[in-house]
Parts: structure tokens; sequence; C-alpha cells
């Protein structure tokens, strides 16, 4: 698993040099300024600022389309020669018109990196640290910054500072860059199976994750490319060994076979339903008043059903209890947890129950048409389906994918004449910790029957069920179809609208708290506010002064990101931005509010190098990265370079008007203004990730495509489902 770490912070490298980037122009601009005489002339000093901007906006609306035509690896290659173009054309640069040149190379080597690396190691990440490695962008960008402060800090107390050497060393550390991108960083595993390069995709897993088997996320990648849509159900499961689940054999009828940690264990799921659905029942707890009921209401659908998942409860003596899904504890360690899942860990997912432990005939034991008790079962769910492997057929025999999921698959009802066109992919998920420790469990079976466990090992499980593409038509000519250019109708699916909207929302409203604002303009903001004053007694000047300060500010951020790189898959993304919104809000009002007290300048400029730091520091421990890594993991895999282009387009955008208009708000409005138009931001910001924002933390990406097109069906809504129920 180390490899994959090395490879996503190999690949950040091109963070670490925006980081520089914005640093390195927020300083040099105070000097390009004095030798231009562009005091007078604000518009020319917003433009050199977001040119790169400018540029970036025009790249990304082609950058996610063309890096599914030709890969991912080559865009971020060129995001590489890009940096080292802008630092040779900066220090050259004998005018403002040479400058801008070198701020639109600069603005596409940034669009690749700040579009691309999310999008990159959100599809080499197992799902369990996935949000993990996706925050290292943050940590790098932030990084970059403090390295690049210390550096202006350090220049601007020479007599005469050169800007020009100040931006144009960046092109040292993007030679690294270049070098790490060409000679070490794999291609995307997800984009080599979406060309149909199946052998290709293998070998970049088994390096990945240091396994030989990788069949079954291979199979979870083909899977894919093609989203069940409206076509997905959910089911609910009991799991338990034979002996106590089918004890009653009517209620057994309608059972399906699984596997143990332990070969010879026979485990088998049935189906249930009822209040004894992990969906429903979740949705119970939180509704035990009518204000808890209403706030659930006004939740967009597809947040109660992550939320479902994420936050189960145990019904036990009347009462309840809160379970989170954590990546650390999974429910896949075993060790003696009473806890521990049924399916064992992903070293002893090799020998399923389904194998060949009798003497079925072939057709049994690709169907399961009949199990080890030799009772018929109305369907056999099995994990040794075939996958298209190169010119070959390879049977997925590892099925764990990540954070507490297996990829199984079932023939579907009719189907089990060995038509392999019925076959159908299960993403089981199972819960043991909502009924292991339970003494007396009762559910009622799809065939309306009572299902007694007592005392017994009994897990529920939550599955969604819809269309394999493996061993069906699309699937056998799965690279053809994958060759075609981007699929523009896939946009129109329901579930890609809705996780549109979440994607689009987040990007503008992380522009609206105003952070690119405070970057870019932070020494200028500093400055105005008189931190010169604040650190006069140390015999430098008050523009050296704010860039300590920056120095400081963005040391600051850096055990922050640390802090969030350790939480973002235990806590989750969107429990980590509802409680560091509030903090930024309390920021940026006592920035407000601060104007109302005769306060002296030593005084004023404290508390606002402050609120500044702590405002920036919390903004990059959540709002600051979690946007990209939650637009980085909803969108399917078809459509995925498209809708990266479009939340990245969003991004950009936001940010040429945020600093195109930041020079002309701070001298209509002053300081005190423009922090309570971003007070305003915030508070909107946190009102739609708490309506609008589900947690994504440790699901599979094809798992998460899954939810959301589920979730744009009109009757999924758990909330719903608890009230009928």
């Amino acid at each position: 698993m180390m490899e994959v770490v090395v490879v996503a912070v190999a690949a950040t490298l091109g963070n670490l040099l925006v980081g520089w980037d914005s640093s390195t122009i927020a300083g040099g601009m105070t000097y390009i300024k004095d030798e231009f005489k562009l005091e007078t002339d604000p518009t020319l000093e917003g433009l050199i600022v977001s040119m790169s901007f400018i540029t970036g906006t025009v790249v990304t609306i082609f950058s996610g389309t063309v890096s599914d035509l030709i890969g991912r690896r080559p865009m971020l290659i060129t995001s590489s020669i890009m940096f080292f173009l802008s630092g040779l054309v900066m220090l050259w640069s004998p005018n403002v018109a040479i400058i801008l040149l070198s701020r639109i190379i600069d603005g596409v080597a940034a669009a690749l990196a700040i579009t691309l690396t999310p999008l990159y190691i959100s599809e080499i990440a197992p799902a369990d640290i996935r949000g993990q490695l996706n925050t290292f962008t943050q940590f790098a960008c932030s990084g970059g910054m403090f390295l690049a402060y210390i550096l202006v800090f350090s220049m601007s107390l020479l007599p005469s500072p050169s800007w020009r050497v100040m931006l144009s060393i960046i092109s040292i550390p993007s030679v690294a860059y270049f070098l790490l991108a060409v000679f070490y960083l794999p291609e995307s595993p997800r984009w080599l199976v979406s060309k149909g390069r199946m052998l290709e995709a293998e070998k970049v897993l088994q390096r990945l994750r240091h396994a030989e088997d990788v069949s079954g996320e291979l199979a979870l990648l083909a899977e894919g490319l093609s989203p069940g849509g409206e076509a997905i159900s959910i089911e609910e499961y009991v799991v338990a060994p034979a002996s106590e689940l089918l004890v009653n054999q009517e209620a057994g009828k309608d059972y399906i076979k699984l596997y143990g940690p332990n070969e010879g264990v026979t485990m088998v799921a049935q189906p249930v339903n009822g209040q004894g659905s992990m969906i429903s029942r979740s949705m119970l707890s939180a509704q035990g008043s009518f204000t808890s009921l209403a706030a659930t209401s006004f939740k967009d659908p597809i947040v109660n059903l992550f939320g479902s998942l994420h936050e189960s409860t145990l019904i036990e003596d009347g009462g309840s209890r809160s379970m989170l899904i954590n990546n650390a504890n999974s429910v896949f360690s075993m060790g003696g947890d009473p806890g521990a899942s049924p399916f064992g860990t992903g070293d002893n997912l090799h020998a399923p129950l389904m194998s060949f432990q009798g003497g079925f005939s072939e057709k049994d034991r690709s169907y399961g048409s009949r199990d080890i008790l030799g009772m018929r079962s109305n369907s056999g769910l099995r994990s040794n389906s075939s996958l298209v492997h190169g010119n070959a057929v390879e049977t997925p025999r590892n099925t764990n994918i990540g954070g507490g999921w297996q990829l199984v698959y079932k023939s579907a009802d009719g189907a089990g004449d060995g038509k392999r066109e019925g076959l159908q992919r299960v993403y089981l998920h199972a819960d043991p910790a909502a009924m292991s420790h339970s003494q007396h469990v009762s559910f009622v079976s799809t065939s309306g029957y009572d299902i007694p466990i007592d005392g017994g090992e009994a897990y529920q499980a939550a599955a969604l069920v819809s269309q394999s593409v493996l061993g069906t038509h699309d699937m056998l000519h799965m690279p053809e179809v994958a060759a075609k250019g981007p699929n523009w109708k896939g946009l129109l699916e329901p579930g890609v609208k809705r996780a549109l909207i979440v994607g689009i929302g987040l990007q503008i409203l992380q522009q609206a708290a105003g952070i690119n604002g405070f970057l870019y303009y932070a020494p200028q903001i500093l400055e105005q506010a008189g931190v010169g004053a604040l650190l006069s007694n140390l015999g430098i000047s008050s523009t050296s002064a704010s860039f300590l300060v920056n120095v400081i500010t963005t040391f600051c951020m850096l055990p922050c990101i640390a802090i969030a790189i350790k939480l973002m898959d235990i806590a989750g993304r969107r429990s980590i931005m509802l409680y560091t919104i509030p903090i930024l809000i309390v920021c940026l009002l006592v920035l407000v509010l601060r104007q109302l007290f005769d306060l002296s300048s030593v005084l004023n400029a404290a508390i606002t190098a402050v609120c500044v730091v702590f405002y920036e520091s919390v903004f990059c421990m959540g709002f600051g990265v979690i946007p990209n890594i939650i637009c980085a993991e909803i969108f399917p895999t078809s459509v995925r370079g498209i809708c990266i282009s479009l939340t990245s387009l969003t991004y950009w955008v936001c940010t040429l008007i945020v600093t195109l208009t930041f020079p002309y708000l701070l001298q209509l409005l002053g300081l005190t203004g423009v922090f309570a138009l971003f007070v305003g931001g915030c508070i909107i910001s946190w009102i739609f990730v708490y309506l609008k924002v589900p947690e994504t933390k440790g699901m599979p990406l094809e798992v998460i495509i899954e939810f959301f097109a589920i979730g744009a069906k009109p009757g999924t809504d758990p909330a719903t489902m608890g009230m009928k129920g």
C-alpha cells in the first residue's frame, strides 16, 4: 500500500508549484507596482494577478475532455513543462506585456495541476484512504506557499529585491515534477480500463496494491463504465451461518449463498423487509421529534441516503446508538473483534463457499443453481464470474473492493438457464455491529416468514443491485465502446445532474467565502491593517513585516491540514466542512466588528493578523480541499473528465471574478465591507453543505455513483421510507 501513497505524493508536486506561484506573485506584485507605476492603474494590477485565471478558465474547458482522450499522465507532464517555461519567460520579462505572457503560460500549468491531480489520485487510491491521499494536494499547495513566502520575506530584506528572480525560481522544482511524471507516475487504471487496456490496468493495480490478485478491483473498474442508472435497486439481507438462518425451511426458500472468512463455513443471506431494513431503521432515531423530522425533510434525499449508510442504528432494549463506518477500524478487521465482518479480510477472500465444494455440474458451479445444503435458491450470489481480460478470460477471485464493500454477482430471476445476459452485479456492504450485540433479533423475510436469530453471529447487509457488464454483449465489445469520444449524453442522467449540482455549488461557494481574496492580496490587506506597526520593533519595513506574517500564516496551515489528513476518512468530508465553516464565520465577524471599537494601531493589527491566520488555516483544513475531493469522487468514469472540466471551469470563473473585483471592492467598501460580504458567503455555504452535500468517505467511486443514481429516483429518500415504515 505504500506504493500508492508515494505515487500520490509525487503527483501533488504540481500543487506545490501552484502554491509557490500564488505566494510569489502576491509578494512580487509589491515590487512590480513600484517599477511600472501601477498604483494609479488597479485594472492592470488586477490583470497581472488574474491573467493566469483567465488562461486557466479557457484551458479547463478542454482539459477534462482531453484527459479522457489521451490520459491523465500526459496532462500532468504538460503541466510540468508549462511551469518550467513560465519561470524562464518571467526571468526575461522587460515589460508588462511579457509579464502577462508568463502569467498565461503559468495559467495553463496551474489549471492542469489543479484540475487533474485530485482526479488522478481519486482514480488510483483505495477507497479507505482516498480522502487522506487527496488531502495531500492541499498540504502540498500550502507547503509551496510557506516555502515561497520564506523566499519572498528573505529577498525583501535585501537592498533591492529582484522580483524577476523571485518569480522565475519556479522553473527549478518544475524539472523534478517533469522527471517524476515521465519516469515514475503510472497511468490511471480506471482510464486504462475505459480504453479497454485491461492488461496494462492490471499491471498498474498490482504495482499500486502490492498484490498479485487484483481481479476483484479490475472487475469493479469495468463495472464503473456502465452505471446502473434508474435500474438500480436496494436490497436488504440478514447474513448468518446457515444453521441459524435456515432453521425455518420455508423462510429459507428465497435465501442466497454467501461465503465466510474461513473455508468450510457456510454463510447465507436472507432478503428481509420491514423495520429490520438497515436504511429504513437508520432514519428512525432521527425522527423522534418534530424538529429533527423537519430538518431531515429539508435535506436532499441523496444526503439522507448516504447518511443512512454511514450512520446506521442499533436497536437494543428499546434504544439506539450511532454507528460510524470508519476506514481505520473497518468492519473487515478480524482479530477476535465481535463486530468482525462475515466476509473476512482481503487476505482470505480467495476461497468463497461458492467454489467447487462438492460434485456440482459445470452449470451449477457457474450460477449457483443448487447450494451445498441441497436446497434450491431463487438466485445464486457468486464471486467467480468471468472477466474479459485482454484476449483471455480470468475469474475475479478477490471480491473486496474497499471500504467494507464486496463486489459479487448473481443471476437474475429467469436467468438460471445459463444465459450470461442475466448476470447482475451486487455491491454488498455488511454492518456487523448493527446486530452482533443483540441477544434476540427477529426479521421478516421477503416471503413473509419470521426469521429468528438467537444469540448467534448475524449481520445486516445492504446491497445495490443492477445489471452487470461482465459477460454481456457490451463487455465483450468494451474496447470499441470505450474508444468512442466523450459521452455528452451521460450528463443528462439524473444521478449525474444531481452530482453536478453538488460539485458546481461547492466550487461557487468556496470562492464566495473569499479565500482567493485573502491569498492573493494578503500582504496588502495586512499592510493596510497596520501590521507594520505590530512588528516595527524588529527593525524591518512594513512590507517585510506583512511578508513575515504570511510566513507564519502559511506555516500554521500545515498542522491544520495534517489534522484534516488524519480525519478525512474518519470524520468524513461533510462533517469537516460543517464544523470548520462556522469558525470561518467567527473570524470574519471579528474582522468586521473590530471597527466598532476604538483600538490602538498595534491592537488592530494584532487582531487582523490573528484572524487572517485562523481563517486561512481553517479554510485549508476543510473548505479549501474538500470541494475538489468530492468533485473527483461523484461522477461516473464515462463522463468524469467532462464533469471535472465543468466544475473546474466554475472554480476558475469564480476565482477570476474575485481577483478582478477585489481591488475595486477594497477601494469601495474597505476591509470591513469586504469581510462582511465574505460572512454572507460562508453562511450560504454552510446551509448548502448541510442540505445538499452527502458524505462519501470510505466508499468505492463506483458505489458512490450508484448511490447518486438511485438517490435521484423518486421515493428513495430514507426519511420518507422511515416514516412510512
